[in-house]
């Protein structure tokens, strides 16, 4: 799946809209919407910023770095073994995306290490848990 289709995924079911509301919305085919979210890779660009325009974003260039859409569908609350830049592997689940309300996207991530679980579920507590950003992480895969 491609940073945008698991984007435009994320950002649909957030909205709580269908793929049809979708379309009708963005005005453009339901077939596209599908295509989208299916990562096609031969679409219209004027198309795509279309419905991307309906989430307040349009394509543009980027440094790449790990897909946080992808992530949160993967990933999110379930055991995982997360390498960052700089080599430190972490072990853990992440239990929430942060929004960075300025650029409205996923900046960063609420991590509870494997040795803090256990306590973490007995009593949730931010003093258990780590933050972890999004530019930070070089790998992630399941545990």
């Amino acid at each position: 799946m491609s940073n945008i289709s698991s984007f435009l995924k994320y950002q649909r079911k957030k909205s709580k809209l269908t793929q049809e509301e979708l379309a009708i919305k963005a005005g453009v085919g339901i077939r596209f919407i599908r295509e989208m979210e299916q990562g096609k890779e031969t679409l219209q660009l004027n198309k795509v910023n279309q419905v991307l325009t309906l989430f307040g974003f349009s394509l543009s260039p980027m440094k790449q770095q790990m897909d946080a859409y992808e992530i949160f569908q993967k990933y999110f609350n379930k055991a995982v073994k997360i390498t960052l830049v700089n080599k430190t592997i972490k072990y853990g689940i992440i239990i929430k995306e942060i929004i960075d309300k300025k650029e409205n996207k996923i900046s960063a991530w609420q991590f509870v290490s494997n040795n803090s679980a256990i306590k973490f579920q007995q009593k949730p507590d931010d003093k258990l848990t780590e933050i972890i950003l999004q530019s930070d992480i070089h790998e992630i895969e399941l545990q």
